[in-house]
């Protein structure tokens, strides 16, 4: 063959599929002529029967164009034609690692498919991830939702709570949901989340977390306004105690409530039965009274039941944004802190005011019986260790 066409008819065989390459190998040998398939197998490197096959499909007149490279059926079979009882061997496996709802069409696995593929030879993890998903088998990851058993009044607690709620808001009083935010570390330590920054320019941050003494950690005690969105937080540098939630409720009302509610008597606070703003606890209830006496408030509280803290409103109208605003950011400072609070804002209008709070809050303090005889607070008819109002004295 000429050079210049060899390497020309060699270019274009590199760009064929391999129908293609197969029918203009079996041209060229029929142009060569006698030795011919044997001349085009020693250029490149086919078959014998690879380019004897191109003769007769560029011989055969009745040959129909399609876009198919190879027959129907061809090609390696499947690994459950060659193998039936790889899927039964797979699900005994399964079977004993297997999780789920007896009563659900989903199931799932702690095995990973290279463990099963060890145990199955000659199968490939890719193969049996397709095997375990045509079984139902999902990945998952661990849910949250059991929050044990339920009290037999749960409900009827919400709709009391509900209730209550819609009454004061009708009548222009005041109703509050409170709660504590979970500690935060302060310094250069990594905050969940992710941000927009230049290629290579991501904030560098401490490896560990370990507590900055100087700097110390924050407890968030939030107030949210559920008529007004409007959210408060006292930013404790102390302990997470009753004198210090009752103190954050007294600090909203110097700063926002008593400007807002000038004419109401009657506040409504609603809270977590754990915590420091326990249902359970004497120096909550005596500090409460405190605060009563120095506003005149009657203070009305319900709390949520055992177990359904997440129902809280102010975990989903005001925590959860406060988390989105400051995601990614080092908390370098308080400064930093309050400034990252005060910030958070939302399409339905959230506003948020902060403060510092540097006082001192004492751990253990112990209510006598005497201080609680003194507390003048009504339970209600309807579960009174929940629901209950403390009068001025």
């Amino acid at each position: 063959m000429n050079a210049r066409l060899d390497q020309m008819w060699f270019t274009t065989l590199s760009e064929c599929n391999e129908v293609q390459r197969r029918r203009l190998a079996g041209i060229k040998a029929l142009e060569i002529g006698r030795g011919g398939t044997t001349r085009v197998c020693t250029l490149t490197g086919m078959s014998h029967h690879t380019v004897l096959k191109g003769i007769r499909e560029v011989q055969d007149k009745k040959r129909k164009s399609t876009t198919r490279l190879r027959k129907e059926g061809g090609g390696r079979k499947k690994i459950i034609e060659k193998r039936p009882d790889i899927i039964a061997k797979i699900k005994k496996i399964l079977d004993e690692t297997t999780a789920g709802d007896p009563m659900s069409l989903l199931k799932w696995s702690c095995k990973s498919t290279n463990a099963i593929a060890k145990i199955c030879k000659e199968i490939s993890p890719d193969t049996i991830g397709r095997i375990i998903k045509s079984e139902g088998y999902t990945l998952q990851a661990n849910k949250k939702s059991r929050e044990g058993k339920q009290h037999p009044d749960r409900n009827a607690q919400f709709e009391y709570i509900n209730t209550i709620a819609e009454r004061f808001v009708k009548q222009g009083a005041p109703v509050i949901s409170v709660d504590t935010k979970k500690k935060e570390l302060v310094g250069d330590f990594k905050n969940q989340g992710r941000s927009w920054h230049q290629k290579g320019k991501a904030t560098i941050v401490r490896v560990h977390d370990f507590e900055i003494p100087e700097l110390g950690k924050v407890n968030p005690y939030g107030i949210y306004d559920l008529k007004r969105n409007e959210g408060w937080v006292n930013l404790g540098i102390d302990h997470d105690t009753a004198e210090f939630a009752v103190e954050s409720i007294r600090q909203w009302w110097i700063h926002l409530g008593r400007k807002i509610y000038k004419t109401q008597t009657r506040l409504l606070v609603t809270a977590d039965c754990g915590g420091s703003n326990s249902a359970r606890a004497r120096l909550w209830k005596r500090e409460l009274q405190t605060l009563a006496n120095e506003t005149g408030l009657t203070i009305t509280i319900a709390h949520y039941p055992p177990g359904t803290s997440k129902w809280n409103k102010i975990e989903h109208r005001l925590f959860s944004f406060i988390s989105m605003n400051w995601k990614e950011k080092p908390l370098y400072n308080h400064a930093t802190i309050i400034n990252l609070i005060a910030a958070t804002t939302t399409k339905k209008g959230l506003k948020v005011y902060a403060r510092l709070d540097k006082k001192k809050y004492l751990k253990g303090i112990k209510v006598s019986d005497e201080e609680m005889a003194r507390i003048n607070i009504k339970p209600n008819e309807f579960h009174g260790e929940w629901n209950y109002t403390i009068k001025p004295n």
